[in-house]
């Protein structure tokens, strides 16, 4: 089997855990990764450090696949600034699902995310680009999932929600089915969320309610 060549910009913990995700799949070979300049990583699980972001232009045209392995906590920010930036450099971003995911054939999933061990995406499913769908996360059936979002560890998305652009859903959290949460949104790790969210920031709690304290810290 001949393995794409593939281009990693990011060389955190996150890089790591998808980096086990790409071997699982055996489609890829992993040729380096991309770090920012005042980094001092070099090498991730035995893969080299090869250049920083001021490299990009360079190393996309010799390795046009790429997947963007920073992780997102706080801002979808420099994720989709990689993102698109591997786009205007002429690159492309594959979609990566582990081997020991269920994703049903009627689901859709957008271009560079990447769906982690043991995640469940149920049928007609649509996420966006540049997402990630953590270790162990639900999608149930006719979620939308827009793009730059991360549904964390053990995230419960039920039927028929909407979750907008640059969210974080976080560990354990759960959404009941057919909620609408706006996007730029961050639900906090173990948050139920009961009804919509129409305004952009920081909920947490069971039922999740805005916390602007959190927001302020910010």
């Amino acid at each position: 089997m001949n393995r794409t060549p593939l281009l990693l910009l990011g060389g955190g913990g996150h890089c790591a855990a998808v980096i086990d995700v790409i071997e699982a799949t055996d489609a890829y070979e992993i040729v380096g990764i991309i770090e920012s300049p005042e980094s001092q990583t070099e090498c991730v699980l035995g893969y080299p450090v090869i250049g920083t972001d001021d490299d990009l232009p360079y190393w996309v045209q010799k390795v046009p696949a790429c997947l963007i392995t920073v992780g997102q906590l706080k801002s979808s920010a420099v994720r989709r600034r990689l993102f698109q930036q591997v786009l205007d450099l002429g690159g492309h971003l594959p979609s990566v699902i582990s081997p020991f995911a269920k994703v049903a054939a009627s689901a859709i999933i957008g271009d560079g995310t990447v769906v982690m061990h043991h995640a469940l995406v149920n049928p007609l499913a649509e996420i966006g680009a540049n997402s990630i769908i953590n270790s162990k996360a639900l999608v149930e059936h006719d979620v939308r999932i827009g793009a730059h979002c991360h549904i964390a560890t053990g995230a419960l998305l039920n039927g028929g929600v909407t979750v907008g652009d640059d969210c974080l859903i976080g560990s354990g959290s759960m959404v009941v089915q057919s909620t609408r949460i706006i996007g730029k949104t961050i639900v906090g790790a173990g948050s139920v969320v009961v009804k919509d969210i129409v305004e952009s920031g920081v909920y947490i709690g069971q039922p999740a309610a805005r916390h602007l304290k959190m927001e302020a810290e910010d």
